[in-house]
Parts: C-alpha cells; structure tokens; sequence
C-alpha cells in the first residue's frame, strides 16, 4: 500500500469533518453500534485463506487441541522414520531433508495452535492455545532428548557427504541442540545435567516469585513527593494522616526518581528498591550462577559464559569483555562531561549535597528541559495511528523495493485485523504476508510485538514456503471523528517492530530453523535498531507526521532537529550504567566463587566514574536479568545498538531512501537471515569488519 498523497488525505480529513461528533453516552452508544455493524458485516463476509500459507487462524477449542494432536503424531512419525534407517545406510534424502521438511511443515501448524492465546477474544480459546503449547512443547522436550534420533543424525555427518553450506549448518545446529542436553554423554552425567537443568529453572523462578511477591512500600507526604504530577498522586493508595504509599514496583520507582524534587525521597526509594528480597534472592543468585557452572562444565564449556555464548555472534566471554571496556573507556571523557552538567545543576538547587546515582534520572531530565524546547507528551498529536503507519510503509517500500497490497475477505480473527502482502517491487514475486493487529481488546497480549507464523524455506521441489507475520500491538482506535493518537515512543517501537515484519518476509534461507526471526539473538535486532533512526531524521519524520486536525501540516523542523539531539543527551552516562550491569552479569557467569557483593561494590565507582553504590544494595535485587532470560547474555542490546550506529553512519545517513543501498542490505542482511555467521553478513555489506567507532561518535556530535 503506497503512502497516501496529501490531496487524498486532505479529501479525507474533509469528509471526516461532516460527521456529527457526539459526546458522552451518545457517543458510547454510536460506537457500539457501529462496532455491532462492522462485526456482523465481517461475519456474513465469505473468508478466503492466504494463497500458499498452511497457517490457521479462527481454529475453536476443540480444533486447536486435535491439531496439537496431529502435529505430536506426525513429528512422531517423522523421527522413528529416521531412527529405522541403518546407520551404514544413512543420506541426506532419509535423514536429514526429512527432519528439516518436518521443521518447516509444522511451524506454522504450531503457530496456528499458540498465537490464539495472544490475540483471541474467547477465553476459552486462549486456555485451550495455552493447553496445546504446553503439550507441544513437552514433545518437542522429548525430541531433543532421543539418543537414537542424535546417533543416525551424528552418523550422517560422520560421513561429511554435505550438499551445501546451509545443509552443513543445519546439520551442526541439530547436533548442538541434541548435545546441549548430553546426549553426548553417559547415562549418569546426562542424569545430571537433567537435574542441574531443573534446579536451575526453579531457582530462576523462585527468584522472579519473591520480586513479585514483594510488597515493601514506603510512606511519604505530599511536600515529600514534589514534583510527581497530580495524576500520579491520585493513583497512588492514600493512608492515615494524608500520607502517600509508594510501592517498590517499577513504575512507582521510575516516577519517583525521574520527577521527585526532594533528593532525600529520591535516595529513600532508591535504597529501598536496591535492598528488595535482600538476603533470599542474594542466596538464590548465588546457587544459581553455581549451577549454571556446574551445568555448563557437565557439556564441556569451562564456564557457563562460554556455554551460552557458544551460539552467539560473539563466541567467547572475553570478545564481550573487550568490546564491552572498549565502548565504557571510549565514553568515559563525554560521560564526565555530562556528569560535571548534573552536579552542577544539583549544588544550584540542593546545595553541597553529594550526588548520587539516585540523582541521574532526575537532573538528566531537568537539563534536558532546559536544553530543548521540546513538549514530548504534546507530541501525539502530530502522530494519528493510520497515517503513521501508511508513511512507514512507505518508507520500508521504497527502501527496500517492496510493494505492500491489502487483502480484503481473508480469514481473520478480529474485524479489526488487516492482512497484506508483500511483492518484490521489480519482479512481482510474492515475498510473504503479515497481519496487523493494533488496537485494544479485552484478553489480547498486552505489548507491541511481532509473531513468525509460518518461516521461508525451499521444499524438496523446489518450491518455496511463503513467510507469514503477525504485528500485534494495544493502540487506542479512531472515536468517531478524533484519531487513534500515538505517544513518540510509541512511533518508535511501531517502527522498530515492522522492521521485524519485513526482516521475517524479506528473509531467503533455504531451511526454516534459519528463516525470518529464528536468527542469532546477538544478529536479531541489528535492522530494527537500525531502522529505528528513521524516526529522528526531518525526512522520515515529516512522513510519517501530521497534525491529527489537518494532516497536511508534519512535524516541524525544529521540532525534528530537537528530538535528534534529545535522543542522544546524556546517553553516554546511561550506557555506562548499562556496561555496569553487563560487566557484573559477564563476571558472575565467567568466574566462579566470586563475592557477588563485593564485585558490585568494586565496580560501580569504577564504571560510573566514582559514583559508589548506594548503602546496602543487593545487586540480585536491582537487575534480575543475569538470574532470569539473559544469564551471561546482558550485553546484546549494546552489542545490537553499537552495529546498528556503524552500519547506519557508514550507509544509510546520507541517503535515508537510497534503494540501491536499501536493496543491497535486503539481499546481504535480510535476505541470510541465520543461514550464515552474523559477522560474515555483516562485514560483507560493510565491506570491512563492524565498529564501534561510528556509535561513540553518534554520542560525541550530540553533545
């Protein structure tokens, strides 16, 4: 779908100021009936599927659970198929092509079963989608541990009889994937990496339990909390004498340290949330990265940073030690600047009391409102939900020569759902399609994000598998005449996630555990992150902008070039504070018997240039990262974020719709997607190996 003209918008916003704005319940009462009108005109629509797509959508309770049914027996099936061959018998036709034909067959059916318990409106639905993920998953569990399978698949390879380089690969991914879970060892020390695997995953949520669980709140009156807005102290619980409850959950934290006048609050909320679950959490990280070690050295790594890295662009614990001091040491002089602006700006307004890390949020914002004339609250309403995502859909076509086409009539599970497909601009050939799915609704997941429902491949005929995506987001939809309207962060990650759309479509992998977003995590939100920059440039913005009463009238300059230099203000400080986190979650995870408190101490003054930990803190109860979903893998959004700065300096500054440019990174970065090594993609499009250097300088220009 092109971007729409400014005639054709004009003609729109024309017809849109003839219809009668009703208020209150009248306006209640017209919404709901155009709902009921749109929703029984989508049911009586005769729905169509996509063309060469196996995904279901629409599948009842009973059907979601007789498909998971059907998947665990066909995958059943597949796998004593292989196992029945000879091991002096074993090719690629009876061994390998079968399990790679049984990857990309069933993921979209899997998809089918799981994706309804995002976005389905019966709660009936969802549990049964949740019920049937569970039992797919145990089988797939069970897979990864059949000896007989790992044996045919390791005497294939023996043989080294391989038809190409992304066959070589897939062929290395299934051995690691089998021997992760010891299938390369004895029965007792397999046993045992089975039962440090459990431990581990109990540890981890028991730690995640208590942080929820936790209920520490703090008293503070009204004078106590200047600064916080009248809203925010109205949501707040209210006790006797008129004091206010503060609760150590984040968004009561984010608050308080980013508006609150009062150090002294400040420094209260920030102590207490440091200390959360104290010594029990501190006890279970402790067993924790002790049974990631013993875990790890059971499968043959000396540490479980290896072990988890192993997989990953950056291979080994000291790459990430280097490039992390490396991006720390080349911040470090901006940092100090940036630290001597905010102590100055405290000594104005508290005196000579020291400054703190509690302090960071609060006068990193203060002089950011001083330094930009820049409302970004008022921001939303240049930015209507339609138009912000036609203008992004022209920016990615004519990057990237793509053309989008809604379809109208395709099955769908909400009538607010949209379904496009996506061609090559220049040969026509269809690429793939996504669904999109932004509005609110009781029951649907909560956050914007993209869904992979069926990966790219190339079948044992030649013929290749469509891509398929879902978009799923909880805007705020059209009321009668006044526009859904997005917060800028809000544009931000709507872009960030689509580029993940055309990532997944435009991707070219022959096998389907390579295509779209089943990618190395370090490589996967290198175009995103990269993309994201579009959002900060006068060009792009003014395509995606329009004031929401007259949308002729974008974004202006100023406004632009303001949101640029406020994007990158104080970052170097941020970062560092991010290369702390990082630092200690690369140590614990590299070194064993390390005092996890006595590290923290030691690094926090070091990194964030003499700033001390606050009294007290508990690092497990500050950064539950390194206990839960990134154990020794911290680093990867700086890692993403730093590539994405090179590539975007070195290719895209100068010409943001550059399609030869645009076309070159789909072919050499989509197009590979984890068919081959994130480095190797990566230095091919550079033409060199990726740096650092264009990222630091992106944080030096916008001082």
């Amino acid at each position: 779908m092109e971007g729409e003209s400014d005639s054709e918008n004009v003609k729109k916003q024309k017809r849109g100021q003839n219809v009668i704005v009703l208020t209150g319940a009248a306006a209640v009462v017209a919404l709901a009936i155009n709902l009921a009108i749109s929703a029984v005109k989508w049911r009586r629509s005769r729905k169509k599927g996509l063309p060469g797509s196996t995904v279901r959508v629409n599948l009842s309770e009973n059907g979601i659970l007789k498909l998971a049914e059907r998947i665990i027996a066909k995958s059943k099936e597949v796998h004593d198929a292989v196992v029945s061959v000879p091991l002096d018998k074993v090719t690629y036709k009876n061994v390998i092509s079968p399990l790679a034909e049984l990857e990309a067959e069933q993921f979209p059916l899997v998809q089918s079963c799981v994706f309804p318990k995002l976005v389905s409106t019966s709660d009936s639905v969802r549990k049964a989608s949740a019920e049937a993920e569970r039992r797919i998953d145990a089988h797939i569990l069970s897979c990864s541990k059949r000896e007989d399978v790992y044996r045919v698949v390791k005497a294939f390879a023996a043989r080294g009889e391989w038809l190409g380089p992304e066959a070589k690969r897939f062929v290395q991914s299934l051995i690691r994937d089998f021997e992760q879970n010891g299938l390369n060892l004895t029965v007792t020390k397999r046993e045992e990496v089975q039962r440090l695997r459990s431990q581990i995953d109990e540890l981890s949520l028991q730690y995640i339990q208590n942080l929820n669980d936790d209920s520490t709140s703090l008293l503070f009156s009204e004078l106590e909390l200047a600064g916080l807005p009248i809203e925010f102290l109205k949501s707040l619980e209210k006790v006797e004498n008129g004091m206010f409850k503060v609760t150590l959950k984040s968004h009561h934290v984010a608050a308080v340290l980013e508006l609150c006048k009062v150090g002294k609050t400040r420094r209260l909320v920030a102590v207490a949330y440091g200390k959360r679950c104290g010594a029990v959490n501190l006890s279970i990280l402790e067993d924790l990265v002790q049974a990631r070690h013993k875990f790890a050295r059971l499968l043959g790594y000396s540490n479980y940073a290896d072990y988890a890295l192993d997989p990953r662009m950056a291979k080994t614990s000291s790459k990430v030690f280097e490039f992390l001091e490396d991006i720390s040491a080349s911040l470090t002089d901006l940092a100090t600047r940036e630290l001597s602006i905010l102590k100055d700006l405290k000594r104005r307004e508290e005196g000579e009391l020291p400054f703190g890390v509690e302090d960071l949020l609060y006068y990193a914002k203060k002089v950011q409102e001083q330094q930009f004339d820049l409302d970004v609250g008022a921001l939303k309403q240049y930015f209507p939900v339609n138009l912000v995502l036609s203008g992004i859909f022209k920016i990615f076509q004519d990057l990237f020569g793509l053309r989008f086409e809604e379809i109208t009539g395709a099955d769908i599970w909400h009538f607010d759902v949209r379904v496009f497909s996506c061609f090559d601009l220049t040969s026509g050939e269809l690429l793939g399609y996504f669904y999109i799915d932004l509005y609110r609704r009781e029951g649907k997941y909560g956050h914007t994000c993209v869904v992979a429902l069926e990966n790219g491949a190339v079948g044992l005929n030649g013929a290749r598998q469509i891509a398929v995506a879902l978009l799923i987001s909880q805007f705020e939809k059209d009321i009668c005449a006044v526009p859904g309207l997005l917060r800028f962060s809000e544009v931000v990650n709507l872009f960030h996630e689509f580029s993940h759309v055309v990532q997944h479509v435009c991707n070219r992998a022959s096998f389907a555990r390579f295509s779209g977003l089943r990618i190395d995590p370090d490589f996967l939100e290198i175009p995103a992150l990269l993309l994201e920059n579009w959002c900060y440039e006068s060009f792009s913005l003014k395509l995606i902008s329009g004031f929401h009463q007259d949308i002729t009238k974008p974004i202006k300059d100023e406004v632009c070039d303001s949101l640029k230099r406020w994007r990158n203000s104080f970052s170097a400080l941020k970062f560092k504070q991010e290369v702390l986190y990082c630092l200690f979650d690369q140590i614990i995870h590299s070194a064993e018997d390390v005092d996890i408190v006595e590290l923290f101490k030691h690094l926090h003054p070091k990194v964030m240039l003499g700033l001390p930990m606050l009294e007290g803190m508990n690092p497990a109860s500050c950064f539950p990262r390194c206990a839960i979903g990134y154990e020794a893998t911290c680093y990867s959004r700086i890692w993403s974020e730093v590539f994405a700065a090179d590539i975007f300096a070195s290719k895209f500054r100068d010409g943001l719709l550059n399609q030869y440019v645009g076309m070159q990174f789909r072919k050499k970065v989509l197009a590979p997607g984890g068919a081959k090594e994130p480095v190797e993609i990566l230095s091919d499009f550079l033409g060199r190996e990726p740096s650092i250097q264009a990222f630091v300088d992106s944080k030096i220009d916008n001082l």
